[in-house]
């Protein structure tokens, strides 16, 4: 069984590679609106994912996508924050470090297990399922451009803008 689940999951991957369509999705908004990917045609589209709010890692790389936020505008582009967490934690979240871009909750892990970054994990020999740290540049036709998997955060903000 773990095997045939593995598969699938390597499947998925294996599809989620530049030159294909993004897979669609519908999600909450940290403002309580619904964003579909859909309605982002003809703007290109920074779609990162990440582990949790408000922990080291996951605040760096949201500070980095604010702080050159107006460069990515100028290249045509939006961002997209992505985590398991739920509207009301991306709210505090959002607040407390004034991020200037929507973060989207998909606590039923649906968009994350379709981009294929919900994974088994290791820490200190302990296995769980977590959010593996991926961005994703999606063009204007909603085609992937370019897939950054297992994302270190320091310097990420510049190879993202380097591919827009």
């Amino acid at each position: 069984m773990a095997k045939a689940a593995k598969t699938t999951q390597k499947n998925i991957v294996d599809e989620i590679q530049a030159g294909v369509k993004a897979p669609d999705f519908s999600l909450k908004s940290d403002a309580g609106d619904t964003v579909k990917l859909s309605g982002l045609k003809g703007k290109k589209v920074v779609l990162y994912f990440y582990p949790k709010d408000d922990t080291p890692g996951c605040t760096k790389e949201a500070c980095s996508f604010r702080d050159g936020f107006s460069e990515i505008m100028k290249r045509g582009a939006v961002v997209l924050g992505v985590s398991g967490d739920s509207v009301e934690s991306h709210k505090k979240f959002k607040e407390k470090f004034h991020l200037n871009f929507p973060l989207l909750s998909d606590e039923e892990k649906k968009v994350l297990n379709a981009y294929g970054v919900w994974k088994q994990k290791s820490l200190y020999g302990r296995k769980f399922m977590g959010i593996e740290r991926t961005t994703f540049v999606i063009d204007e036709a909603g085609k992937i451009k370019k897939v950054f998997p297992k994302v270190k955060v320091d310097g990420h903000y510049n190879e993202v803008l380097e591919e827009l």
